[in-house]
């Protein structure tokens, strides 16, 4: 009899420890603010042509295209944006083109697509540079929809500014694992960006954002998922010594290549 209730005890106490454990291990996966609900592994990009080296003029006048992120959301205000930001960095001027929520497929909060927007962007600019930015906003978008979409929105900003280099510059993940669709759209963009000897700069390949830094980087608050204050400042440092390494690089024999406009 003594024996059976020490036992019965014992698998008690056991059975207690086990859901402590459960519930430990549940509030430890609720305290991770980068994580979504679900995720998958990231999928690896494509290889890159290394395009011309980057040659700009003094006080360079960059055209920064692209979404929320551009845009400057979650910031202050939005001129502590990264794009606003990166004009004292490279020691020239940027000029802002950021619409929250839009895509190369998808139509944002306040303006069109990537398409539409750019068609309506003035010629006479005349910027120095491109950078192209984004976007995740396309990841629930019609995957394979999706390159032609971009080639079109690219073709139409090579043809309104022929002569000023383009950068793009893939997405960035605003919650940890990157889930399969910003790796996809980043794949893709690298891939589509090698065809055309353009630069290309991957915050996802090069692990900007880590589980070390989000809490940093990205506002966690309700709603916000992008980058706070000192998130922006940081992608405008990393933009920043990206352009600078693209200036530094040697000559390849795919200098040539800039094509114009996919058929």
């Amino acid at each position: 009899m003594t024996l059976r209730v020490r036992t019965r005890r014992r698998r008690t106490a056991l059975a207690i420890v086990g859901a402590l454990a459960v519930v430990v291990g549940v509030t430890l996966g609720v305290w991770r603010p980068w994580a979504p609900l679900a995720e998958t592994a990231p999928v690896a990009a494509g290889d890159t042509i290394a395009p011309a080296p980057l040659a700009l003029p003094d006080d360079p006048r960059v055209l920064v295209f692209g979404d929320s992120w551009t845009y400057g959301s979650a910031a202050s205000g939005p001129t502590l944006g990264y794009a606003y930001l990166l004009a004292d960095l490279i020691d020239g001027e940027t000029i802002v083109d950021g619409v929250p929520g839009s895509g190369y497929q998808k139509p944002g909060y306040t303006g069109p697509a990537y398409g539409e927007r750019i068609a309506a962007l003035d010629p006479q600019l005349d910027p120095d540079l491109i950078i192209i930015e984004g976007s995740i906003n396309d990841r629930r978008e019609d995957p394979a929809a999706f390159p032609a979409a971009v080639n079109a929105a690219w073709d139409a900003l090579r043809l309104k500014f022929p002569e000023a280099p383009i950068v793009v510059l893939g997405p960035a993940p605003h919650e940890l694992p990157v889930g399969a669709a910003t790796a996809r759209i980043d794949r893709d963009l690298a891939s589509l960006a090698a065809a055309r000897g353009w630069w290309y700069i991957s915050p996802v390949q090069d692990e900007w954002i880590t589980e070390g830094n989000y809490l940093t980087v990205i506002d966690t608050g309700i709603g916000r998922k992008h980058p706070s204050d000192a998130g922006h400042r940081f992608l405008a440092e990393k933009v920043a010594a990206a352009l600078e390494e693209f200036a530094g690089a040697p000559v390849t024999d795919a200098d040539a290549s800039d094509p114009m406009p996919a058929k």
